[in-house]
């Protein structure tokens, strides 16, 4: 082969496609020219296959990375909204009985107040009672030891499966109240769950939970179930909220994530039930702060979907005083601030808050605009917005600032950004500055009136007191603007051709 002539027509072909390419001339002298070639192109070459490899890995990683960078998820999912209210009724009456770990059945009424499939369990406190319940649920049927102090029932002898007959279901119940007395002499029995035997044959028994770590707060867990979870020692662990992406995610960092697909004589799993199963947890962490602990263990899944046969909630008080994220490392997208209206001319206007993924539309947005409007806006010349500038206004902290955009929805989905208006809380976590700015000829049509309205009830929403910003004394119509939302027009102590704009909130 001709090494110097393949390089040539390599980066002949490098310069018509935008896809990454990366090279690999093995050998010295022979090579060496077409090496030269390659790298004075801007084409990256490695001696070796091996170093190639990594080079690519790296390439890979630093995509993943910027991807997880991106992700904004919202607090609860667009489906099936959960019945928050419900389960925190749940764990408010438990508490209120001096009670801080929920009975299983409780447990799985809190999963089912968030669309999470379980089995149904009903307590028996004698052997009749289970006899009863076993005839109208119908056999086979499994019983498990109601106790508070046992988490892990099978290592008590607490479990007891495939019970087929009426007789087996009086002499098992005896025995699994005697076999937990025996081994677990001081935990406190409060009878015995009974359900139906759920029947999967092609089920994998997983993991699914929420922790309390003492500086993060709460976190989800994900990995191999059933009753060799700590033997395993197959988790992966992601701060919520969680979105489609990251849940996936999770998943692939797990060894038990080979057995999720096709083998053997076993069908895939449905791993949209069990990506949902993941969504629904992360809602449990960020709409229920009285939620300490939470166990799925086993969660079943197979090709039908995903089922939890066993679910254990520790719960703890928490002020509803608190503002409503407050226990969560990280702020979620704030998806209740999502609204939409129509102008007078029948154009239909979304506002919602700013996420990462915008920043190409942000762009296009400044990049638009009148000279005049960005001046007002930026009060200073600009062509468009730095690197810099365009990750700080897409890339924010919802916890200690806001950016509202108005956009238009076209067919298809494609969305135009019209307006933006945001605020920056100060340092004394009591006052903001805001800044808005409308493409201009989307002005003049009450949608920095609305744009206004919505982030002066966002910052009331933060507990903050003082909303604040500068106006260019030539900014008649921002001035007249502000007067009309009721700000106070002062002059600026630092410019003369500066307005300070000021309301309390």
């Amino acid at each position: 082969t001709d090494p110097t002539g393949v390089a040539d027509a390599v980066v002949e072909v490098a310069g018509r496609t935008k896809k990454p390419l990366l090279a690999c001339w093995m050998g010295e002298r022979q090579v060496g020219e077409g090496r030269g070639r390659l790298v004075k192109a801007g084409i990256p070459t490695f001696n070796t296959p091996e170093s190639a490899v990594e080079g690519f890995s790296y390439l890979s990683l630093y995509y993943r990375n910027q991807q997880l960078l991106l992700q904004t998820p919202s607090p609860t999912s667009a489906r099936r909204p959960p019945d928050v209210e419900g389960a925190r009724l749940i764990i408010e009456s438990a508490l209120a009985e001096g009670r801080n770990v929920l009975s299983e059945t409780e447990s799985k009424a809190v999963l089912g107040a968030f669309r999470i499939e379980t089995t149904r369990s009903v307590v028996v406190r004698s052997p009749n009672e289970a006899l009863v319940q076993a005839e109208t649920m119908g056999f086979p049927v499994a019983l498990k030891i109601n106790s508070p102090d046992i988490t892990h029932k099978s290592d008590a002898g607490g479990v007891m499966l495939g019970i087929n007959n009426a007789q087996a279901v009086r002499t098992a119940y005896n025995d699994l109240v005697a076999a937990v007395k025996r081994n677990r002499p001081n935990a406190r029995i409060d009878g015995v769950t009974i359900q139906p035997m759920v029947r999967r044959p092609n089920g994998r028994e997983l993991l699914v939970g929420i922790f309390t770590d003492p500086l993060f707060g709460p976190v989800i867990t994900f990995g191999a179930g059933g009753t060799t979870v700590e033997v395993m020692g197959d988790r992966a662990v992601e701060l919520p909220p969680i979105n489609p992406f990251l849940a996936q995610d999770m998943i692939k960092r797990t060894r038990i994530s080979k057995m999720l697909g096709a083998f053997r004589h076993l069908a895939p799993a449905d791993m949209e039930a069990l990506e949902q199963v993941l969504l629904r947890v992360s809602e449990i962490a960020c709409e229920l702060p009285w939620v300490k602990e939470l166990d799925i263990n086993p969660l079943i899944v197979d090709e039908n979907g995903a089922v939890a046969l066993d679910a254990r909630v520790v719960v703890g008080y928490h002020s509803t005083a608190q503002e409503r994220y407050s226990h969560m490392a990280i702020y979620p997208y704030p998806a209740h601030l999502v609204t939409q209206f129509q102008l007078p001319d029948g154009t239909n206007i979304v506002v919602r808050p700013i996420k990462p993924e915008d920043a190409t539309m942000e762009q296009e947005f400044v990049r638009n605009l009148s000279e005049r409007a960005k001046y007002f806006r930026f009060m200073q010349t600009l062509d468009e917005l730095t690197p810099s500038m365009l990750a700080r206004f897409t890339q924010i902290d919802y916890d200690r600032e806001m950016a509202l955009i108005a956009v238009l929805v076209r067919t298809g989905g494609e969305e135009r950004e019209v307006g933006v208006c945001r605020y920056v809380t100060n340092p004394d976590g009591k006052s903001c500055e805001f800044a808005i700015v409308v493409s201009d000829e989307w002005q003049r049509r009450g949608i920095a009136h609305r744009l206004m309205g919505q982030l002066m009830e966002a910052a009331r929403h933060r507990d903050l007191e003082l909303m604040e910003g500068d106006i260019l004394a030539s900014n008649h119509e921002m001035l007249a603007l502000a007067r009309t939302l009721g700000f106070t027009i002062l002059p600026s102590a630092e410019d003369p051709g500066i307005r300070r704009a000021v309301k309390r909130l």
